[in-house]
C-alpha cells in the first residue's frame, strides 16, 4: 500500500479531475463543435451568399372574429385574443398564443422573429385583412442565430448558460490536469502561454 501522502493526494486529484473532465467533455462536445463551426460562419457572414426565401400571404378574418377586435380601442401593446390567435395559428402555421401585438386605431402589428429568419403580420381592424410575411434565410443563418441566442426563447438562453458552465468545468479541469502532468511535459506552460500571448498581440497589433 502506498503511504506517501503526496502520491495519495496526486492520485486523488487525478482520479476526480479526470472524471469531471470526461463527463464535462461528453456533455459539451456537440455544443462546442456547433459553437466553433458557427463562429467560423459568423466571422465570414459577408462572404456567404444566401438568397432569402420570402413568403407572403393575405387572409381575411371571419366577421365574428373581426367584430371582437373592433370592440377594443386605444393604442397599446397586448396579446391577440385567444380566438383570433387560434384561427390565425391554424391558417398560418405560426404559434401566436401570447404573442404581443402593437395595437393602434387602424391596425394590429405582430412581430414574429425567429432564428434564421423573421416574420410579421398586420390585421386591418376595419376590413379584417391580414397581411403576413415570412423570411427564411437558410440553415446557416439558423445556426448562427442559435449561436447568438437571437429570438430563440428563454429555454434556449438557459441551455446556453448550462453549456457555458459545462465548458468552464471542462477547461478548468483541463488546466489542473495540465498542472499535474506538466512536470513530465516541458512544453505545457509555453503552449498555454502562447494561447494567451498570441491573441493578445494580434489584438494589440491589428484591432484599433
Amino acid at each position: 500500500m502506498n503511504s506517501n501522502p503526496d502520491r495519495q493526494a496526486r492520485s486523488f486529484w487525478l482520479k476526480h479531475l479526470h472524471r469531471w473532465h470526461w463527463i464535462s467533455s461528453g456533455l459539451c462536445l456537440v455544443g462546442m463543435l456547433l459553437f466553433v463551426a458557427t463562429g467560423i460562419t459568423l466571422n465570414h457572414a459577408a462572404d456567404i451568399e444566401v438568397e432569402p426565401r420570402v413568403e407572403n400571404r393575405t387572409l381575411n378574418l371571419p366577421a365574428p372574429l373581426l367584430a371582437d377586435l373592433a370592440k377594443s380601442a386605444g393604442e397599446e401593446k397586448r396579446p391577440l385574443p385567444a380566438a383570433q390567435a387560434a384561427w390565425l395559428s391554424d391558417q398560418l402555421g405560426e404559434v401566436l398564443a401570447d404573442q404581443v401585438g402593437e395595437w393602434s386605431e387602424d391596425e394590429i402589428y405582430v412581430s414574429l422573429p425567429r432564428p434564421g429568419g423573421d416574420a410579421w403580420l398586420t390585421i386591418d381592424r376595419a376590413s379584417g385583412t391580414v397581411s403576413y410575411e415570412r423570411t427564411d434565410r437558410g440553415w446557416i443563418a439558423y445556426f448562427n442565430d442559435l449561436h447568438k441566442g437571437r429570438s430563440a426563447g428563454a429555454v434556449w438562453a438557459w441551455s446556453i448558460d448550462a453549456f457555458a458552465v459545462t465548458a468552464l468545468i471542462f477547461c478548468i479541469t483541463g488546466l489542473f490536469l495540465l498542472h499535474l502532468h506538466a512536470g513530465n511535459r516541458p512544453l505545457t506552460w509555453p503552449l498555454v502561454g502562447a494561447g494567451l500571448v498570441v491573441p493578445l498581440l494580434l489584438a494589440l497589433a491589428f484591432i484599433h
